[in-house]
């Protein structure tokens, strides 16, 4: 799938803009580090995936409802901040990808440890 430079370039404004929301609204010290990985958009821009990682908090199923809560405000001030045609509905899920770059490099040491 090509990705055009208009959707990376939403894509862009709508992580950072949603960036700054969580650090000033949802993220405290009971949620740990709450960090948006990437956001794809379809290529109509109606719609952004956003995917989320997780540090320091084992509520990450309670944030992910938490911000499917607040998806209205957030797509208000979103709006508000990102001019565009349509205001893109948001789509979170947590990013599983850290989790598999983990477990390659645990069996990367061990291949290492077992050579040795």
């Amino acid at each position: 799938m090509n990705v055009t430079r208009r959707q990376k370039k939403v894509a862009s404004l709508i992580k950072k803009e949603l960036s700054r929301l969580l650090i000033e609204g949802i993220q405290d010290s009971s949620s740990g580090l709450i960090t948006i990985t990437r956001v794809e958009m379809t290529p109509d821009l109606k719609t952004a995936h956003i995917y989320l990682s997780f540090f320091g908090s084992e509520q990450q199923e309670a944030i992910l409802e938490l911000l499917q809560n607040k998806k209205g405000y957030l797509r208000k001030s979103i709006a508000s901040k990102v001019k565009l045609k349509y205001n893109p509905m948001l789509i979170f899920s947590i990013d599983q990808n850290p989790e598999y770059e983990k477990k390659i490099d645990k069996l990367l040491e061990d291949i290492k440890k077992n050579e040795k």
